[in-house]
Formats: structure tokens, C-alpha cells, sequence
């Protein structure tokens, strides 16, 4: 059931790689809502993933864009202003990645280089998202920006690694740039807590499927799939949120409430 909830929006959509990623359910979502996007990832992204599916199925395109870099994101927003003809109205953040988590280091056996790359491209990549749309006047006021984050954030979660700290890292993001962007132009950002889905981020995480089971098992309602992230999504995106900000909305089943 669709509402047209996002008639007449324009929004950009970061981070979808294929049908599996939350990006892509939230992207067939805003479109189903009425909003026009267009599509963003890393170059590489576009040769390794099926994002060019999903364009042609929503009738936009694709400007690729590694979000760590100022360059890229500054010819993203440009390109897509000119594309829209006016500043977006939504963005999503769906962005995240851990080197150490890939390549199997433990927490306290860690590279520190692909820390630092974990913190750039999981947490810094929205803060620099935001300060190159805010400079480039890219966001129009009372528009809506939302990133996805994880209950590791704020309880431990062997397994996780330094993507913890990447997510908490994301959250005080939203909390800080939130004040700034609200004050001065209405600019609503706020983080999903989302339930633990199969994800070609998540693939990677050790035991991901032993924690997707404990926490549907856990949680009253059971675990939040990724077309209900995107529900949440289309919420945060929409004027029905208007006066909601700097938050981390849980959309996991209740799972975070529980003693577990």
C-alpha cells in the first residue's frame, strides 16, 4: 500500500548495491511514494553490483561517488542539481564497511589503517556528505536525512568489531550536524536502529546469521526486515516527521528494550 507520502520530493539514495541492500528496498520505496531520485554509490560499486537494474526500473540514473572523497560528493550534488533543477528534498545514508571485519581481525588484534578507514567510510562519509550539501546550498530547507545504524552502537556485540565504533561515531554525527542544520536551515537528520538483516554489508560479520535468529527470537514483534526499514524510511523522509530530529529511531521489533 503506497500513500504518496513523498509526491512531488526529489532525493538522492546512497549506498544500494543490489536487490539485498537496504538502500535499494528504501530507493523502490520513495519512488513508490512518489518521489523522484536519482542513484548513488563508489564507482566500483557499479561494476561489481546490479545498481543499473534499479535506475532503469525507477527511470533516474546513477552519478557514482565515493563518499570519503570532497571531490566526488561536491560533482554528486552539483550533477544532481542540475539533474532535479532546484536542491533535494531526502537523502539516505546506507553506507558502511570495516576492512578488519572482512578480512577477520579480532577487536583487540585490529589494523589501525583499516580503523581509520572503517571510521571514514561508515561515520565521516555523512559528516562529509553533509558539510559539502550544506556548503553547495544542496538541501532544501525543512529537507530530511537519514543513515542506517546498529544496536552495536551502544552494547557490546562480539563479532562487530570496530564497526561499533563507527555507529556510535554515525549517531553523534546526526546528534551534532542535526542541531547546526536545524538551526539555520530546518534540516531534520536522524538515524534508523535497524533490526540485523542479510546484507551484503552484514555477510561479512561473523556468526550474522546466529545473531539475526537470537534477535527475531527476542523480539516481541520479531526482527524488522528491510522493507520495514524502509517504511521507517519513508516516515523520516515525510512532512509527518517534521518535528522530529537529531534522533535513533529503534525499528527492531523491540529487541533493544528487552533484558534479552
Amino acid at each position: 500500500m503506497t500513500y504518496n507520502l513523498l509526491k512531488g520530493k526529489k532525493g538522492i539514495v546512497f549506498g544500494a548495491l543490489n536487490e539485498h541492500s537496504i538502500a535499494w528496498h528504501v530507493a523502490e520505496k520513495a519512488h513508490a511514494e512518489g518521489a523522484e531520485l536519482l542513484l548513488s554509490n563508489m564507482p566500483v560499486a557499479l561494476r561489481v553490483g546490479t545498481l543499473g537494474i534499479l535506475a532503469e526500473k525507477l527511470g533516474t540514473i546513477v552519478i557514482p561517488a565515493d563518499a570519503t572523497l570532497i571531490p566526488d560528493l561536491e560533482n554528486l550534488f552539483a550533477k544532481a542539481m542540475e539533474y532535479f533543477g532546484s536542491p533535494v528534498d531526502f537523502i539516505l545514508h546506507s553506507i558502511a564497511m570495516s576492512p578488519n571485519v572482512r578480512k577477520g581481525r579480532k577487536y583487540d588484534d585490529i589494523d589501525y589503517d583499516n580503523f581509520h578507514k572503517t571510521l571514514d567510510v561508515s561515520a565521516l562519509s555523512l559528516h562529509k556528505m553533509l558539510q559539502v550539501a550544506k556548503k553547495a546550498g544542496a538541501l532544501n530547507t525543512g529537507a530530511s536525512v537519514v543513515t542506517i545504524s546498529y544496536i552495536a552502537s551502544q552494547r557490546a556485540m562480539p563479532g562487530y568489531g570496530d564497526m561499533a565504533e563507527a555507529k556510535a561515531m554515525l549517531e553523534s554525527i546526526v546528534r551534532s550536524f542535526g542541531y547546526i542544520y536545524g538551526k539555520e536551515q530546518q534540516v531534520r537528520i536522524n538515524a534508523v536502529m535497524q533490526s540485523p538483516v542479510q546484507t551484503p554489508a552484514t555477510s561479512v560479520v561473523p556468526g550474522m546469521a546466529a545473531i539475526i535468529d537470537h534477535s527475531a527470537l527476542t523480539a516481541p514483534l520479531g526482527n524488522a526486515g528491510a522493507d520495514d526499514c524502509a517504511n521507517a524510511c519513508m516516515a523520516l523522509f515525510s512532512d509527518l516527521t517534521s518535528k522530529i530530529t537529531m534522533q535513533t529511531i529503534f525499528n527492531d521489533g523491540g529487541f533493544s528494550a528487552m533484558a534479552q
